[in-house]
């Protein structure tokens, strides 16, 4: 009985270290895990793994070594912390920040009283007299805090 719980050990010590050797990088080539590269290195790490595993350690302790040891650089997953997060966070604050201006605009242009009466005069010969009175009556009034207090 004791043969069939080594050989089930040694299934789940194998496939727990093919799941951390596919998230380390190879430090030789750099674009390959090293449970896919055949550098002398990657064969290294792939056994310190396997005996770390057995040695009784979790999944993070061994990252965290294998980090402390080759640096942030050997895993392919960086961490999220405050130097990081400016890279991670960049993308979604401009496209954020894209998205809300294309709204505001498109607001503003459904809504904007001038705008729509001119698009609607265009074409439309007018006297200066009469474009003059037509955007006195149209115009909105101004919205911003100065507005109220200067004369037009």
């Amino acid at each position: 009985m004791e043969n069939g719980d080594d050989v089930r050990q040694d299934r789940v010590v194998e496939a727990r270290a093919r799941n951390i050797s596919h998230n380390v990088r190879c430090t030789e080539c750099g674009s390959q895990s090293i449970e896919d590269s055949q550098a002398d290195i990657a064969i290294l790490l792939r056994k310190l793994i396997r005996d770390e595993i057995r040695s009784g350690k979790n999944d993070k302790e061994i990252y965290k070594k294998l980090e402390e040891d080759f640096g942030e650089t050997v895993l392919y997953t960086p961490k999220f912390d405050i130097q990081t997060a400016a890279i991670w966070l960049a993308p979604l604050t401009l496209t954020g920040g894209a998205v809300l201006i294309w709204a505001f605009k498109r607001y503003r242009r459904k809504n904007n009283v001038h705008i729509m009466a001119l698009d609607l005069v265009r074409g439309v010969p007018l006297t200066p007299k009469e474009k003059e009175a037509m955007l006195e009556l149209l115009t909105p009034p101004s919205t911003r805090w100065w507005g109220k207090w200067l004369p037009r």
